[in-house]
């Protein structure tokens, strides 16, 4: 198959963060991919507690100084950029001295849910998107990666349906065991249209906590991942009716040693490339 060019949306990346499953997928799946001789970039947020100079992020000046409105208000987007050397691959981190400072990623030091994790979702969804115009790079597929990342389906495939960049890019979704039980704050939906999405695209998110949020993502979607064995079993029903294409992580795989689940992977993104993309 010709060369793809993807770009990963992850909400963790290890050695930026823990070493988890999920970290673990999204530093090897686009290594493996990039390896098969395609095109990729990587993005993620800079939580506060990423060790910049540990782990030798600067900021690009020419991608930051935009602002991105949420809410009525205008939030300045920094963008920021390292490297893993060993396999040559860059990765970009989207930041905001208004939603990503602070030292935990999703909840404070007592457990609770942030208020504002609704906002944090469209900065850095818009963030990667304008930030993928300003480097002239039209992705052939958006691989998202966990619930930070599911407002970039709908975001692409309605604001930006027109926007020569994405106009043939086909979206893949990927479901993690990432749940949570809070609902997002109660103006969510009133936020999501202040960006210019049709009222017509928003319905169900007008009390919305994680299911609603994963039925939007793969309502907009292309293809989906059940990416992890144990995903939220209030998600089965919203599975079984996804009536496009489906793919099961290889199931016992180890995302550190494993070269068949990379190939498994390429061969779905193949598989994608022969469909044209949703349109809405």
């Amino acid at each position: 198959m010709a060369k793809k060019r993807i770009l990963y949306v992850a909400p963790e990346i290890f050695p930026y963060l823990q070493e988890s499953y999920t970290s673990n997928v999204c530093r090897f799946l686009p290594q493996g991919i990039q390896e098969r001789e395609n095109e990729i970039r990587t993005f993620m947020p800079k939580f506060g507690c990423i060790n910049e100079r540990k782990n030798q992020l600067h900021e690009v000046i020419r991608l930051s100084g935009q602002n991105i409105i949420v809410d009525n208000s205008d939030h300045p987007l920094i963008i920021k950029v390292a490297s893993l050397q060993v396999v040559r691959m860059q990765i970009y981190f989207i930041d905001s001295d208004d939603y990503f400072k602070r030292k935990q990623l999703y909840r404070s030091p007592e457990g609770a849910f942030f208020d504002d994790n609704d906002e944090r979702m469209i900065f850095f969804a818009k963030g990667v998107i304008e930030t993928v115009r300003k480097l002239g790079w039209a992705p052939d597929i958006i691989h998202c990666h966990g619930w930070i990342t599911s407002l970039l389906p709908i975001f692409i495939k309605t604001c930006y349906k027109d926007n020569p960049f994405f106009q043939d890019t086909r979206i893949v979704y990927s479901i993690y065991n990432d749940q949570f039980d809070e609902k997002l704050d109660e103006h969510f939906a009133k936020k999501l249209a202040g960006t210019g999405i049709d009222e017509q695209f928003i319905g169900g998110l007008e009390n919305a906590g994680f299911p609603e949020l994963m039925k939007k993502a793969l309502e907009f979607s292309d293809a989906a991942v059940i990416a992890h064995p144990d995903i939220d079993p209030r998600l089965n029903d919203i599975i079984s009716q996804y009536q496009r294409p489906l793919f099961t992580h290889p199931a016992g795989t180890n995302p550190v040693v494993s070269a068949e689940y990379v190939d498994q992977y390429n061969d779905f993104y193949d598989d994608l490339m022969q469909k044209s993309p949703m349109t809405f």
